[in-house]
């Protein structure tokens, strides 16, 4: 089951948040929280906050293990910009973007055995392309082997004619 939570206009800026999400995406809730805490990013802040309240969520109203859940996607989307000016030299104005930040969590119980879908497809690639280019590789080996085999066979016969 999915447990979503949003934090709607953090007034920090999605790039800077961004930051931090990345390194939480995809784990487990616990060590994730455990990372936010030492971090030294400001953003850390509301990002442990929104996923101690997607947790409290899945655990009050779905009844979901807080041990079991993983962070299966959690993204930062831009909200609104806070226009304003700062007086420059000679008269002009230079502009000033104040940024904020919508924050999207959405956590999944962790069955026994399971990885999240993103992750084991990225296991499993991994895993599989050394095992094709060593094939690939082996193939490439034995061909270049019998490449002069092949020739000496097609002049041996050129030459009996």
């Amino acid at each position: 089951m999915d447990v979503i939570a949003k934090a709607n206009f953090i007034r920090m800026s999605p790039r800077k948040v961004r930051l931090v999400v990345d390194l939480v995406r995809g784990m487990d809730v616990e060590p994730a929280l455990a990372q936010l805490k030492f971090m030294q990013k400001a953003a850390a802040r509301p990002v442990k906050k929104l996923i101690d309240s997607a947790v409290a969520n899945a655990v009050h109203n779905f009844k979901l293990p807080s041990g079991a859940l993983f962070i299966k996607t959690i993204k930062v989307d831009g909200g609104p910009v806070l226009k304003r000016w700062r007086a420059r030299a000679f008269g002009r104005a230079a502009g000033i973007h104040k940024r904020s930040s919508h924050i999207t969590v959405v956590l999944t119980e962790r069955t026994l055995g399971a990885a999240p879908k993103g992750l084991a497809a990225a296991v499993v690639a991994k895993a599989v392309a050394p095992a094709k280019v060593k094939a690939a590789a082996d193939k490439k080996a034995v061909s270049k082997k019998e490449a002069p085999k092949k020739a000496a066979a097609k002049k041996g016969s050129a030459a009996k004619s």
